[in-house]
Order: C-alpha cells, then sequence, then structure tokens
C-alpha cells in the first residue's frame, strides 16, 4: 500500500502539465520539465490536481508507484519554485571563482580545478572576508543539480579529523580524535 504513491499533486497557479500516453511535460516560470514513465500507469489530470495510479498490484507496479509521483511532484515544485543547493569549502586556502557555467576550484592540489557545470544549472559563488567560500547551484531539475553538487563534493570530500573539503552548507561533519601521544 503505497502512501506517498495515492496523494494527490497539487498544481499551482501558471503550472500546466501535459500528459500524452507515458510522456509528461510540466512547464512553469522557471522552465520546462519533461519524463517518459511507464505506460501501464493512469495518469489523472483534475480540477488542478494529479494522481497517479497503478493498474495491478504487482510488485513491480507497486515499487514505481510512488517513485513516479515523487518524481512528478519534484518537476512541479521545479518549474515553480525550483531548487537550490549550498556547499562550502573549508580549508586553508580553499577559494571558488566562476565565469558564467565554468567553476574554477583551488582545492590545495597543485593546479586549480575546473568543472563545467550544465547550462540547466546557475551557479553563483560568494567570498567574504573571515568566512569559508561558498558555491550556490539554482536549477528546476531536483535530479540534475543533485548530480552536479555530488561530482563537486568529490573532488574533496570532507576528512573526518580536522574537517576539511566540501561539504553543504549546515551539514555536520563527525569528527574524530587524532592519536594521542604516547608516554
Amino acid at each position: 500500500m503505497s502512501r506517498i504513491g495515492k496523494k494527490p499533486i497539487d498544481i499551482p497557479a501558471g503550472v500546466t502539465l501535459k500528459v500524452d500516453k507515458n510522456h509528461i511535460s510540466v512547464t512553469g516560470p522557471k522552465g520546462t520539465l519533461e519524463r517518459d514513465i511507464d505506460p501501464d500507469f493512469i495518469l489523472k489530470v483534475e480540477d488542478g490536481t494529479f494522481t497517479v495510479e497503478r493498474p495491478t498490484e504487482q510488485k513491480r507496479h507497486k515499487a514505481l508507484h510512488g517513485l513516479y509521483r515523487s518524481l512528478i511532484n519534484n518537476m512541479v515544485i521545479g518549474v515553480n519554485d525550483g531548487f537550490k543547493k549550498e556547499m562550502e569549502l573549508v580549508g586553508v586556502g580553499y577559494k571558488a571563482a566562476n565565469q558564467g557555467n565554468l567553476l574554477e576550484l583551488n582545492l590545495g592540489y597543485s593546479h586549480n580545478i575546473y568543472v563545467q557545470i550544465p547550462e540547466e544549472v546557475k551557479v553563483t559563488t560568494e567570498t567574504a572576508k573571515g568566512k569559508n567560500p561558498i558555491v550556490t547551484l539554482e536549477s528546476s531539475d531536483k535530479q540534475l543539480i543533485g548530480e552536479v553538487a555530488a561530482k563537486i563534493r568529490s573532488l574533496r570530500k570532507v576528512e573526518p579529523y580536522k574537517g576539511k573539503g566540501i561539504r553543504f552548507v549546515g551539514e555536520l561533519v563527525r569528527r574524530k580524535a587524532g592519536k594521542t601521544a604516547a608516554k
């Protein structure tokens, strides 16, 4: 019994949702997102709400029911409000700068790292004196922004002893105690 799959999706004003067999297109103020889903599922648009119904009680249909509802809900939220991820660079001499969608990172290696960000994602960097540099990613596609953030984070993961590396703003890092001196 999928509780998530049964919940209707409210379509806000300014957002249009079109269904063609197994292709869904959501258009809003922040752009357009499209997705193909399993043609077995029944999609209904009624009175400003959208529902996903599964055709049978097969295990495969049960597994995909909540997934498709969540994906479509994220599409609706994305084109209406958008998604935002903020990452901070913690470490001495760590820097971030961007020119359009080319992100330049100085992460303590012998060379700078250049990351080409997809056109659908807007990147901004902020450097304030006495604070860690912050990289902000904004997009209407939740999956794409998560992939880009994970790629940037993989360049210098947070290490547990000093806490240096790239982390999300507000993320708690579990710190380990270092070696104790022998007597």
